[in-house]
């Protein structure tokens, strides 16, 4: 009984049966009719005009943002928790050629204007010092925290006075959507993001995520740097057909739904135990080894966050049997 991570879920049915329909002769790279298909989809979810550009993971989909967004001489603004810093092995820094990344503090990873500006105030205007061109945000954040409208809003008001490119990393922003129940545009470009890299694998795709650039012409420079990336696959309709299938019928929100459910399942059972509020899909508890451990010999799988710390992750494939097992095990702790 899987709770490490939303990554290991099995790809949903509705994406398998979309690869196979695409499993056809076409053009090869973006010049599929599958693709073509893509900015339109995209415009009609967000009610305005984006271009939208398939990569295979969530790395190469950030990393691809902030290289839009900032000069190899800038720098990006972030959380000092956030994936782009912790987890992502430089790849932002090597895509943007050097930018570096300017790191704040905030609870529960998530930034507020004040924290943005105490870094950005504490740079010289000096040709000495890097200076801010882009600031990045994840939804839902690394501690299962999410932003509402109006706090991405602050920030982007902040970034638009300053000058910054506003990206946000999306990995996790069906869960996000799915526990506001707000427009996907009021906590996108409505609120000042320029781009967003829109997370589906975690959400029942197979090896496709989203970048969609908010004002089109972001996406030219972007779409020959992710040839020079190696992330133009020459089959690329497999990626496109996988978007579609997940935005077909609201297949995105209904999963990001039904995993926000589980977690919120596991937090009731949870208590005290709690370390953050559970607003998404993952839930962080305090554990001893001992309660840990008695957990695992139930057969639940989940990962050590930290010393007397664990993280669970719930996905859209978790069976009620299995959640209903799991809070009955926390709360037996």
């Amino acid at each position: 009984m899987r709770f490490f991570s939303d990554n290991a879920a099995p790809v949903h049915p509705r994406v398998i049966d979309a690869i196979l329909a695409a499993n056809g002769v076409d053009a090869a790279y973006d010049g599929d009719a599958l693709s073509a298909a893509l900015d339109s989809a995209f415009s009609d979810l967000f009610g305005r005009d984006v271009a939208a550009l398939w990569v295979a993971t969530g790395t190469a989909a950030n990393a691809l943002a902030l290289a839009a967004l900032c000069p190899p001489y800038g720098g990006v603004i972030t959380h000092r928790d956030a994936h782009i810093q912790n987890d992502e092995c430089g790849a932002p820094e090597f895509f943007t050629h050097g930018a570096k990344l300017l790191l704040a503090e905030g609870e529960g990873a998530k930034l507020s204007p004040e924290g943005v500006r105490a870094v950005a105030d504490a740079i010289a205007d000096d040709v000495h010092r890097v200076q801010p061109h882009a600031l990045s945000i994840t939804n839902a954040t690394e501690y299962g925290l999410v932003y509402a409208p109006d706090e991405v809003a602050a920030l982007g008001d902040f970034a638009k006075a300053r000058g910054l490119g506003f990206h946000m990393d999306g990995a996790r922003f069906a869960n996000a959507v799915a526990h506001l129940g707000c427009d996907p545009a009021e906590l996108t470009w409505r609120a000042g993001v320029d781009v967003l890299s829109f997370g589906f694998v975690k959400n029942g795709g197979m090896s496709a995520e989203a970048l969609i650039f908010f004002d089109p012409e972001l996406a030219r420079a972007a779409r020959y740097r992710r040839k020079r990336a190696g992330h133009l696959l020459s089959k690329g309709r497999y990626l496109a057909a996988q978007l579609l299938a997940m935005l077909e019928e609201d297949l995105w929100i209904a999963n990001g739904r039904a995993a926000n459910a589980a977690a919120s399942r596991l937090a009731a059972a949870a208590g005290a135990r709690l370390i953050h509020p559970v607003q998404a899909n993952e839930i962080f508890l305090r554990v001893t080894p001992e309660a840990a451990a008695a957990l695992r010999g139930k057969g639940f799988d989940f990962y050590d966050w930290g010393p007397g710390e664990a993280r669970l992750v719930t996905s859209w494939h978790q069976s009620e049997a299995d959640v209903a097992l799991l809070a009955d095990a926390i709360a037996a702790l």
